[in-house]
């Protein structure tokens, strides 16, 4: 993303559609409207899906989903280079990594691919994908015209442009990559970098082009980017972008379909879509298409939740977000019935009043398509365009592929609406969820301060990231110091204060063994200050702080130098008088790390535990272990940490990501209702506002056994293991509500345009797994319902036929349609526009 949360690249994928390029390979140019694959400019539309944010088995129902979602055409994902070379010149593409499975998976589902080669993601990933070690490099400086770091990143980019080579994954070579990229949203920054950042961006496109991928190179939010390099767009709304030459087309890489938080409107991507293609784009991604989980130690920010669900139109999951999967899809299909027009032309322009215009795409041979847009965010509006008249609602685009009826409105939903949720499920069906954890926990008691033979002493105090190299979040501050008794400390009514200071992310302190208090940043403003009430006693007292981090920064100019941990000051105050005593230029003794990942608890190995009667909860620096049986549930699996404070959770010695459900979002911004219309931002639709930032984790199904599965915690600040439970993500209900101003579905035009019959509106639900079928219907109106699914409420007007027509067409189905018509329900108010409203249940 742009200027925050999903900026600059690593190595991007995307997939294309219909791919038979397997023995001759397929010649990829670009003119000034569109990509050519042999010849032939294409409307391409792509999505991304990140490949370690899901596992493998995960993978091909993902891409199918894609593939289904109205034809993605291409899927997208980056390379993260720490991912796969952790350590200088030891590389890793094993499991979620394997990177050549994930391609070969897209061809195999008939798309192409474009391969985002960075080296650096952004992507809310740790460090922006780039490899601690990188920093270490002596004389480097990141994303400059800077010869240890070009060098790097042209070895590294040069390895993976190589392996897709090897596997003849290239459209040159018969494979599904059609595109490449280098860098990516270095335009917003790179004034941070003087004179040398031009420099940098040419050599980054000459390096690139020397490869010989065969496939044009694209760079993302880059005005300079020089020829053959194509500039592209990413944000909300890139209608109103126009790339730096005549002779590119308008790309749009990435399309955000939400926020890491935040809920956007299917109508508003959709209208957005809609207007790119509008305006004369031909190649537009959604980032994200399925966002996923970021799994271990891989969130970047700091302070980004392991969820990267995206509000994606494929969720965290894996199932599908409805509306927003089915509209889109329905959109698609709508883009797609004009392309022949699209790409053959420039579109003609023009004005239908204020905040109206027409967008026309006529060949020769007479085809036209048009796009009808109302920006207003207002008014609905009646326009005339080629003698008809035509009613579109605020801030929509209304599609005619003949340029005379309309295939879909942005704003108006064919689509089915499900409601998801998550129900308590244990392996066993004779055990009640919330009992599945409630005995058989071991534990271990995480020693406060030093226990490591590998600690070391130092004066001051050090800069966290320099010291730790993020081989792990922790870095323990360890400080002895003697108070006299004559001291201001120790007078009766004086209250002493340890006043700390760090970049961040978050500290513990202790002393003489006992948490004394802490403190944390924020996505804003990682940096912590914090004066923490003690007490002090004569002789020796021993100052223990736990610095932490969640996640180095992953976007800005410079970002790698943001620092971390207690820098200090650090001091000794009296409240009511003056005294104070600096500690931070004394000797320090430092521990990288926790003791028990230097005994690999995380595995559950059987040594250190502890199995008593009584189990310490809401203490601080516990590991816990316990046993389970996998749910026997199909669905997706998740674990409710609800009752633990802050963390990390293994299952099976695999990292389901840091937790932490005690850190809470803000209390103010949030709506009960999100108005579509109007330009949308991160602060636009905000969700869970006041509550936990996330207590549901995702585990996926590959990572469990039938039974003897391990569940390892590292509770940090103090939490109840008992209170954990499982629950599995279900859909509740699934809705419609199609009104009589509708257009006919999309599927219906090709056949309407056969026959010359015109089709109204229809009400259409489907199951959204293979073995169901609708089981009740929980609501249905014909007339004038109100409410959104799951709050469908009756009108001033509903029709007495409409429960029994509807169970009647649906009841034992998976699937029905229902025409939305009075001569199918009657007319319950007449001289009314009327509309049907469904709700329903499947099993």
């Amino acid at each position: 993303m742009a200027a925050r949360w999903r900026e600059v690249v690593i190595l991007s994928i995307f997939v294309v559609g219909v791919l038979d390029t397997t023995t001759f390979g397929a010649n990829v140019t670009y003119d000034h409207r569109a990509l050519e694959i042999d010849g032939k400019r294409r409307v391409l539309i792509s999505g991304s899906i990140h490949y370690p944010r899901s596992t493998p088995d995960m993978w091909p129902g993902l891409i199918q989903k894609s593939k289904d979602g109205g034809g993605l055409d291409v899927i997208e994902t980056y390379v993260f280079w720490n991912l796969h070379e952790p350590f200088r010149n030891q590389y890793d593409f094993r499991g979620r990594k394997d990177l050549i499975k994930f391609i070969k998976l897209v061809a195999e589902a008939g798309l192409y691919a474009h391969l985002r080669i960075g080296p650096y993601v952004c992507a809310e990933w740790n460090y922006g994908g780039f490899p601690v070690w990188l920093h270490f490099i002596p004389g480097i400086q990141f994303r400059t015209n800077n010869e240890p770091f070009k060098a790097e990143m042209k070895r590294f980019t040069a390895k993976i442009v190589d392996m897709m080579k090897q596997e003849n994954l290239y459209a040159s070579q018969g494979g599904p990559i059609i595109l490449s990229q280098i860098e990516n949203e270095y335009g917003n920054i790179d004034s941070a970098y003087g004179s040398a950042a031009k420099t940098y961006i040419n050599w980054a496109a000459t390096m690139a082009t020397s490869l010989n991928t065969g496939v044009p190179w694209v760079m993302c939010q880059q005005k300079d980017a020089p020829d053959p390099m194509i500039n592209t767009c990413n944000g909300f709304y890139c209608d109103q972008f126009t790339p730096n030459s005549a002779k590119k087309p308008k790309m749009w890489t990435e399309n955000w379909s939400g926020c890491a938080v935040p809920h956007r409107p299917v109508e508003d991507l959709a209208f957005a879509v809609a207007r790119f293609f509008q305006r004369g784009g031909t190649f537009q991604n959604y980032y994200m298409y399925h966002g996923g989980t970021n799994f271990g130690r891989t969130t970047g920010g700091p302070f980004i939740a392991t969820s990267y669900d995206y509000d994606a139109p494929i969720d965290e999951y894996g199932l599908l977000r409805q509306p927003k999967w089915g509209h889109l899809k329905d959109l698609h299909k709508a883009i797609k019935l004009c392309e022949e027009a699209m790409v053959a032309t420039d579109p003609t322009i023009t004005s239908l009043g204020s905040n109206l215009e027409a967008s026309v795409y006529k060949t020769g041979s007479g085809q036209c398509a048009a796009f009808l847009a109302n920006v207003g965010t207002q008014s609905d509006a009646t326009v005339k365009f080629n003698g008809n008249s035509y009613h579109l609602p605020a801030w929509s685009v209304s599609i005619l592929p003949d340029c005379k009826d309309v295939v879909l409105n942005t704003a108006k939903i064919n689509s089915v609406a499900t409601i998801p949720q998550f129900m308590r499920q244990s392996s066993n069906d004779d055990v009640n969820a919330f009992e599945e954890f409630s005995s058989g926990w071991s534990w271990f008691h995480e020693p406060v301060g030093i226990s490591s033979k590998n600690a070391f002493q130092k004066r001051g105090l050090l800069e966290q990231i320099n010291t730790t190299a993020d081989k792990s979040d922790y870095l323990w501050y360890s400080l002895s110091t003697d108070v006299r008794a004559d001291e201001p400390f120790l007078e009766n009514g004086s209250q002493t204060v340890l006043h700390v200071e760090s970049l961040g992310h978050a500290f513990h302190a202790f002393v003489n063994g006992k948490l004394a208090g802490g403190g944390k940043g924020n996505s804003g403003n990682a940096k912590v200050a914090m004066e923490v009430p003690i007490t002090l006693s004569a002789g020796k007292n021993t100052i223990d702080l736990l610095s932490l981090t969640v996640g180095l920064q992953n976007y800005g100019a410079f970002f790698d130098k943001a620092g971390a941990g207690v820098t200090g000051p650090v001091r000794l105050k009296v409240v009511n008088n003056e005294s104070t005593v600096d500690l931070s230029s004394q000797q320090w003794t430092y521990q990288i790390g926790l003791k028990g990942e230097a005994l690999g608890l995380s595995s559950g190995g059987p040594s250190s535990w502890v199995s008593e009667s009584t189990l310490p909860k809401k203490k601080p620096l516990i590991w816990y272990k316990t046993n389970f049986d996998a749910p026997s549930s199909n669905n997706p699996i998740a674990l409710d940490l609800t009752g633990m404070g802050k963390g990390e959770a293994w299952v099976n010695g695999q990292s389901i990501g840091r937790y932490w459900p005690t850190y809470t979002s803000s209390n103010g911004g949030c709506t009960d209702f999100c108005n579509y219309r109007g330009s949308y931002s991160a602060n636009k639709c905000r969700k869970n506002c006041g509550k936990p930032s996330q207590h549901m984790y995702h585990l996926p199904h590959s990572w469990l056994q039938r039974s003897g599965n391990t569940l390892v915690l590292f509770e940090e600040t103090g939490g109840d293991p008992t209170q954990i439970s499982f629950a599995t993500r279900q859909i509740g209900s699934l809705c419609s509500h199609v009104s009589e101003s509708h257009p006919q579905p999309v599927d219906m035009w090709s056949s309407d345009q056969t026959t010359g019959r015109k089709s109204g509106p229809v009400l259409s639900l489907e199951c959204p797994f293979p073995d169901q079928v609708i089981s009740s219907i929980k609501f249905a109106s014909y007339g004038t319902p109100r409410g959104t699914c799951g709050s469908f409420t009756h009108g001033q007007c509903s029709s007495s036929w409409t429960l029994s027509v509807v169970q009647k067409a649906c009841i034992g189905s998976k699937s029905c349609s229902i025409g939305v018509s009075t001569d199918t329900f009657g007319d319950p108010c007449l001289g009314m526009t009327k509309s049907l409203a469904v709700e329903a249940s499947c099993a």
